[in-house]
């Protein structure tokens, strides 16, 4: 039986144990104003203690996705303007460090892979339970780090959004960036005729994802060589985007991952067409998701790797809209 004195000893030790928790520091990036690449700042914080329903992460790796510099730039100001400073980051792949109160699914030691509204430039992240799932064990915590808002991101807006069925037409817009690459994979997988356009240096290695078709718009635009396709998935935006409205026939959906395509001619040429910048997957989506991984049914693709402290350069990178798979910042392991 404990007395007095053993009471006394272990209170003293598990307030030893919270201080050291609170006092923890960790390397950081944080964005304290809108600007360019240079307001990516490299600092060092106390570790975020996880809340009810929440783990604490160790951070191994976290995906760059497009959004985050436009969040930088200011780009979503008018509507959804940033709190300073902020952590950028959502995407993650690391090792489960400390559950919250009220957590019995996730235990400490267990690699995990998900997204976080805490951000995670940062060598630590809590997150909900709800938004992660167990990495799949054929991938490295790099690779998976690509999995939330890419293979995510191309699912919702394959499926929930695009409503793609067997059979049908779709026309992929970035075919070899960190959505489109998985966009590919996923519409053959459902059964759908897949077109690709990218650039002629991963002509090759959209194909190989699966596409049926794959157009290089450098040398052909492609409003020239496609039509009547049932949905369109465009990742780039720009002019790209609006060289898209000819090949989708009437009744057809054009879901954009990059901005808002006009409405106004949408209703003109009786199509349905919507923005869609990624959601808050869930645990089920996600372990679905690294189940076909698994099965080897869904590959995935590495782009560029940087350390934390380059974080610039990777957004620098992310900006050029060129190159192949998702840019992933190395953090730990």
């Amino acid at each position: 039986m404990w007395n007095k004195e053993d009471t006394a000893s272990r209170r003293k030790d598990e307030k030893r144990v919270e201080t050291t928790m609170s006092e923890r520091m960790m390397e950081t990036i944080r964005v304290h104003q809108y600007g360019g690449a240079e307001q990516l700042k490299l600092e060092q914080i106390p570790c975020p203690e996880p809340q009810p329903g929440e783990v604490l992460v160790r951070v191994y790796a976290t995906g760059v996705l497009p959004i985050e510099w436009k969040i930088r730039q200011g780009a979503f100001h008018a509507f959804n303007p940033a709190t300073f400073p902020y952590t950028p980051g959502s995407a993650f792949a690391g090792v489960v460090e400390e559950v919250g109160p009220l957590v019995t699914t996730f235990q400490p030691g267990q690699a995990v892979f998900g997204r976080s509204t805490k951000g995670t430039y940062a060598e630590y992240t809590t997150v909900s339970i709800e938004t992660i799932a167990l990495k799949p064990a054929s991938l490295s915590f790099d690779e998976a780090a690509t999995i939330s808002g890419g293979a995510t991101t191309a699912w919702e807006a394959l499926f929930d959004h695009g409503g793609l069925q067997a059979g049908q037409r779709v026309l992929i817009l970035g075919a070899a960036g960190g959505v489109g690459s998985f966009a590919v994979q996923l519409a053959r997988w459902k059964g759908a005729q897949v077109i690709g356009t990218t650039g002629p240096t991963n002509v090759d290695f959209v194909r190989s994802l699966g596409a049926e078709t794959v157009v290089d718009y450098t040398a052909t635009p492609v409003e020239q060589v496609i039509h009547d396709v049932d949905l369109v998935v465009d990742t780039v935006g720009g002019q790209t985007l609006e060289s898209t409205w000819t090949p989708i026939k009437r009744g057809g959906t054009l879901v954009s991952t990059a901005r808002m395509p006009s409405q106004e001619k949408a209703r003109e040429l009786g199509i349905r067409a919507l923005f869609f910048s990624g959601g808050r997957p869930s645990s089920e989506r996600l372990q679905t998701i690294a189940q076909l991984i698994d099965e080897e049914q869904v590959k995935v693709t590495l782009g560029r790797i940087f350390p934390l402290r380059e974080a610039s350069l990777a957004h620098e990178l992310s900006q050029s809209g060129h190159g192949r798979g998702r840019i992933v910042l190395h953090i730990a392991g």
